[in-house]
């Protein structure tokens, strides 16, 4: 057996992880754009499964899942929160959230539903996230507001919450 035989086997034997990657918009009155989902119970976040087998960053699956899901194909802002999360029937999933900016009126008219995979769209206060967006994914959601309106860096999230620094 050569050596890339061995490297392969020992890849091929690692624990999976699954990324997926969301950019968090809002209007000029702080409200956060959601979308709802046809495939699934809940509302979410524009975003979507990072494509890392043909070399997606996760940044660049923000935005590609931003135009493809709600039709704007806007520059993202800063990383806000990473996000670790346990589910059934799945390996774990890291989750990478976005600053998608403020959106204007004509921005916000300009939203076109990827009708495949979303039935609508809302903007929501962020103390009522955690009630549309099921889980961690609320969770998440109202910690990356609270970076954006406190100027901290990164939040680290395990499951939605800060995880005990002991």
């Amino acid at each position: 057996m050569t050596t890339t035989d061995d490297y392969a086997t020992y890849i091929a034997g690692l624990p999976r992880v699954l990324a997926g990657s969301a950019a968090l918009f809002r209007d000029a009155d702080g409200r956060v754009l959601i979308v709802e989902p046809n495939y699934r119970e809940g509302w979410a976040l524009p975003g979507g499964t990072i494509e890392s087998d043909r070399g997606e960053s996760p940044r660049a699956a923000a935005r590609r899942e931003t135009a493809e899901e709600i039709g704007l194909d806007v520059p993202l802002g800063r990383l806000l929160a990473v996000d670790w999360t346990l589910g059934p029937g799945r390996p774990p999933l890291v989750a990478y959230l976005y600053d998608g900016g403020v959106l204007g009126e004509a921005q916000l008219a300009a939203i076109r539903l990827q009708e495949e995979e979303l039935l609508s769209w809302r903007l929501v206060e962020p103390a009522a996230l955690p009630g549309f967006l099921l889980g961690p994914l609320g969770l998440r959601a109202v910690e990356a507001c609270r970076v954006l309106d406190s100027g901290e860096g990164v939040v680290e999230l395990e499951n939605g919450r800060r995880p005990d620094a002991s």
